[in-house]
């Protein structure tokens, strides 16, 4: 893996974690995902306009049906994230997600496509539901949050495994450029929640008052996060490039602890660790 390469995988991991971070920090509704998809869709246009007249992509019903079914999985996901940070802690539902989401297509993968199951993947499934476990308060009678966290994580970390396996076939099988793949979930996200923003016009307008360098922040990161990955994969092994990207996990945990008063920093990192390891051996099994 060359410095370059690195350098926008770790540059991706940080702009993943500081959108996260912001969400968080917001504690927004449905509007808040509108307006950040809003946003993104005029911020990236030309970006998106320069990839479909560069590549030249066929996209047919069948992709285009593909492409909407990828973008309601992403919009679910970002209302139940957004949801589960203003009830849950970021150190909490973050990592749980970003574990559960490896591990179920690494599971779908063996037990569907029918993949070899080798001792990395089977110790680090073992090592992410450890550290998942611990992480949300291990075998004892757990506080309320703790609970409510684990449960947002996991649905998250549900959506995760299910758009990722679901984007993969898009863009491999059916050759939809990445990028148009994201900007159309972003246009989709903001053309079914309009209606919603409208009745709710009022809330759309304090929250860009009150958290507009935010948002726009959320806007940008948001999306950048997954350009970044994609411009490493274009001349780096997926190998290397998935286990990097997991150290969002470790950047999330310090900065809910930190920056946001959720404690346990030690203890969490510990066991954030832990998944990030088993999550790399996944990545490598």
């Amino acid at each position: 893996m060359t410095y370059f390469a690195l350098a926008l995988v770790l540059s991706a991991a940080l702009c993943h974690a500081t959108w996260n971070l912001l969400v968080k920090k917001i504690d927004g509704g449905p509007e808040l995902v509108w307006l950040f998809s809003a946003i993104s869709v005029l911020l990236y246009l030309p970006v998106a306009i320069a990839v479909y007249v560069i590549e030249q992509p066929v996209l047919g019903s069948k992709e285009i049906v593909f492409c909407i079914v990828s973008a309601l999985l992403h919009m679910a996901y970002f209302l139940l994230l957004q949801q589960g940070y203003r009830k849950g802690d970021l150190s909490l539902v973050y990592p749980t997600a970003r574990a559960t989401g490896p591990f179920l297509s690494t599971i779908f993968a063996v037990v569907i496509l029918g993949e070899h199951l080798t001792m990395p993947i089977v110790v680090g499934g073992l090592a992410v539901v450890v550290g998942v476990v611990f992480l949300t308060g291990g075998f004892r009678k757990t506080a309320g949050h703790m609970k409510t966290s684990l449960a947002f994580g996991l649905g998250a970390g549900l959506l995760i495994g299910s758009y990722t396996a679901w984007d993969a076939y898009t863009v491999s099988i059916l050759v939809v450029p990445p990028l148009l793949l994201d900007y159309t979930s972003s246009l989709t996200r903001a053309a079914l929640l309009a209606p919603y923003a409208l009745r709710r016009r009022e809330a759309v307008r304090r929250q860009w008052r009150e958290h507009k360098a935010a948002i726009l922040g959320i806007a940008v990161f948001n999306p950048l996060a997954y350009i970044l990955v994609l411009t490493a994969l274009a001349f780096t092994p997926v190998v290397y490039v998935a286990p990097a990207r997991e150290v969002s996990v470790l950047i999330t945990v310090a900065m809910g602890s930190l920056l946001l008063g959720e404690g346990q920093l030690r203890q969490r990192m510990g066991w954030a660790i832990l998944i990030v390891l088993g999550m790399v051996l996944l990545s490598l099994g």
